[in-house]
This record gives structure tokens, sequence and C-alpha cells, in this order.
């Protein structure tokens, strides 16, 4: 299995360091690199193949939503999961906007932090708690933006796949046909459905019918 190749953008070198060393040894992860602001980051995107950029977002150059902008819009395979100590909404909510999937807090540890690069790298979203319960807030303030884009908290946890499945299991399709059209297997789609129903906390199907409606997945 190819280990993840990651590059760690902070602005202090201790911080660099201390990720360094707390991910020596896992499993699956290989720290490519780390530079100290945004615009070394993209410099290295240029030369280097890289899955995931841990990013920091206050750092001079070039801050860390408008790195993640950049490698958004010009390396759409890389993936940026924010790792910073700001837990306010702002930072939050505009890293969100930015385009990173993840959202890690600096103290975290060894173990969660491992868990959010693989989830990340594996085509899923993940926010620590408290950065969940932030970007629920800001929607349920903000219920008028949500509704115009269509988006809302739960669908942000979703990968595009999986508002997909979730768009096909609401129009009654059955498994099987919900394989076939997406051209995947019966097996993947039913672990889709388990991440559905475990990430939106619904029991059945009827519960994620009312999720998909609710979300405006549907045109109806």
């Amino acid at each position: 299995m190819q280990a993840i190749r990651i590059l760690l953008a902070d602005d202090h070198k201790i911080i660099r360091d201390g990720i360094k060393a707390l991910l020596k040894g896992a499993e699956g992860i290989e720290i490519v690199g780390d530079v100290e602001d945004g615009q070394q980051a993209i410099n290295i995107l240029e030369k280097e193949k890289i899955d995931l950029v841990l990013m920091d977002i206050s750092m001079p150059v070039l801050n860390g939503i408008d790195a993640t902008k950049y490698i958004r819009r010009n390396f759409p395979d890389v993936r940026v999961m924010a790792l910073s100590m700001h837990d306010d909404d702002a930072h939050i909510i505009n890293m969100l906007k930015a385009g990173a999937v993840g959202y890690v807090f600096k103290n975290t540890g060894k173990v969660n932090l491992v868990e959010a690069i693989k989830t990340v790298s594996s085509g899923e979203s993940f926010f620590a708690k408290e950065a969940s319960q932030k970007i629920m807030e800001y929607f349920m303030q903000n219920k008028d933006l949500s509704k115009k884009s269509g988006t809302t908290p739960d669908t942000m946890r979703l990968t595009e796949r999986e508002k997909e499945v979730l768009k096909l299991i609401a129009e009654e399709y059955t498994n099987q046909e919900i394989a076939e059209k997406l051209f995947l297997s019966h097996r993947t789609i039913d672990t889709h459905r388990r991440n559905l129903l475990q990430k939106l906390s619904v029991k059945n199907t009827a519960g994620l019918v009312k999720y998909a409606i609710k979300c405006g997945l549907l045109d109806y």
C-alpha cells in the first residue's frame, strides 16, 4: 500500500518539528516536506507529488485560506486539511469555503490526527467535533444562505459520491440499480448506505429520504 504523501505548512518550526515527531513511524504516512508559508507550499506542489497538505491558517506571505483556494483551483487532486489553533467561526467557515475538506486543532493527539489524515485521504471529510459544532451553528444562524446554496451542515460532511448515492436512494432506486447507474459494485453501495446512516444519524431509508429533501438534493 502506497504511503500518504503529506506536506506540512506552518510558520512555527517548533510546531512542524512536533508534528513530524508525532507522525514518525505512523503506518502509511510519509511527510514529504515542511514549509513556513502558503507560497512555499504551492512551490513544493509544483515539483512534488503530494496527496495532502496539513495547512496552518495564520502564516506570512500567503495565509492558509488564500493558499487553500489556489491549491483547490490548480491542484484539484490535492486535499487540504486545516491544522490550526483557531476555533472561532470565521476561520473555520473561511477554510471550509476555501476548499478544505478537514479541520483539526493543534492540540489533537496522535491517534486522532492519524485518523483524520487517513479519513481525508480516502476521499471523506473530517472535522473535529468543535469545528463541526461551529459549522452547524453557523448554518443554523444563516438559513437563507444554506437554502440558496443547497448546502447544509449535514451535506457539507458528505462526499460528492455520497450525495449522488443519497439522491438515488431518495428516488427509490435499489442498491443494485444504484450500483449499475454509478458503475460501482453492490458492496460499495452497501458501504455508502451504511456511512450515510451513520453520518446523518438516521435509522433507515425513510430518514435518508427526509434528509435528501431537507438538503435540497431532490427537485420536489
